[in-house]
């Protein structure tokens, strides 16, 4: 008898303990409805060192011209971990330099402004960001 009263309170304390664990945290103040979770995107894909130098030696080496730089109230909407600003001017880096650097697969590396980002293909979330590159 002793033993079914310890291993039931056994079980109650476990299922207590994983009920108070496994509930969902809330954030205070920044959802519209109260009690609704928020959710964040995180950035963990980023270009590695090598990646950069060889990005920003490809546009030394292959000059665009005649790139202008974003609007500063655009720009400042380029954010790692926020996807890409509708209607923002964008296009793919040039195919010789997508052909040199090894991207993970669902990502790819595009021009904005004087800028390259590195966004993914599904959610067109900025990964990461080089200034002042294309010139």
């Amino acid at each position: 008898m002793r033993a079914n009263c310890s291993l039931l309170a056994s079980l109650i304390l476990g299922s207590a303990l994983l009920t108070t664990t496994a509930a969902p945290s809330f954030a205070q103040g920044n959802s519209k409805k109260s009690g609704e979770p928020v959710v964040s995107v995180s950035a963990s894909i980023a270009l590695t060192r090598d990646m950069q130098v060889e990005i920003r030696d490809w546009y030394v080496q292959h000059p665009v011209g005649n790139v202008e730089a974003l609007p500063p109230g655009i720009r400042k909407n380029l954010a790692r971990g926020k996807p890409l600003p509708p209607g923002i001017a964008k296009k793919f880096a040039p195919d010789g330099l997508r052909s040199r650097v090894r991207l993970p697969v669902g990502y790819e590396i595009m021009e904005v402004g004087l800028d390259v980002l590195l966004v993914e293909i599904a959610t067109s979330v900025v990964h990461d960001i080089l200034t002042d590159v294309v010139r």
